[in-house]
């Protein structure tokens, strides 16, 4: 039988350096089967929403993912059972038609904003991580990102920052710091962290039971 997956939940707000965190550990367990599932994919879909409707969903909420969905998925991936994930269409702002068929694997990295927010979810990780990075440097690259990544102006940026983005991370993402195993300040930057952690994972790795 195989062994339980690892399950390692990796959060922290918006252009807090995440996904680069994220990046530098599959990179480090290419020789494992690791596979990445990114909360983003699991906004709900809006397609019984008009357009303008669509437009203004507040993305920084619990309220805005499907998160009975990812529970599931999660539960069917340390089961060893492939999933049908869902994908997310940023220009119609509600969920594609197109589904990606996903395998489980060794390693279950699960990214996004707020993973550590329900109780549920993080009763399924082994590691979880929160990265910390100052806010200045978050908006600078949620700035870059934004603009061009998806067409956003500066102002429209700026504004949805300053009257949702920053409130819901006071709100529900800075409080689910209480909840990592590991804090790595400053993302992808920080390798001392990032070597201890993947330290960690190794030992699980070695040591959990087969089912």
């Amino acid at each position: 039988m195989k062994k339980k997956p690892v399950v390692i939940g990796i959060t922290g707000g918006s252009g807090s350096g995440k996904t680069s965190v994220t990046k530098k550990i599959h990179e480090v367990f290419q020789g494992h089967s690791v596979v990445v599932i990114e909360q983003d994919d699991y906004y709900k879909d809006q397609s019984h929403l008009v357009f303008e409707e669509r437009l203004k969903t507040n993305y920084d909420h619990p309220l805005a993912f499907d998160t009975d969905l990812l529970i599931q998925h999660i539960r069917q991936l340390i089961n060893r059972q492939s999933i049908e994930k869902p994908t997310y269409d940023y220009t119609l702002h509600t969920r594609s038609a197109e589904k990606v068929t996903v395998d489980s694997q060794d390693v279950i990295i699960l990214e996004g904003i707020l993973v550590l927010e329900d109780e549920r979810l993080r009763d399924l990780m082994d590691i979880k991580l929160f990265v910390d990075t100052d806010s200045d440097i978050r908006i600078i690259r949620r700035i870059l990102r934004d603009i061009h990544d998806r067409g956003r102006t500066v102002d429209s940026v700026v504004e949805q920052y300053v009257t949702v983005v920053r409130p819901m991370h006071n709100q529900f993402i800075e409080p689910t710091k209480k909840y990592a195993d590991i804090i790595i300040p400053e993302g992808g930057e920080n390798a001392v962290a990032i070597d201890l952690m993947v330290t960690k994972i190794k030992t699980i790795l070695a040591s959990v039971d087969e089912v």
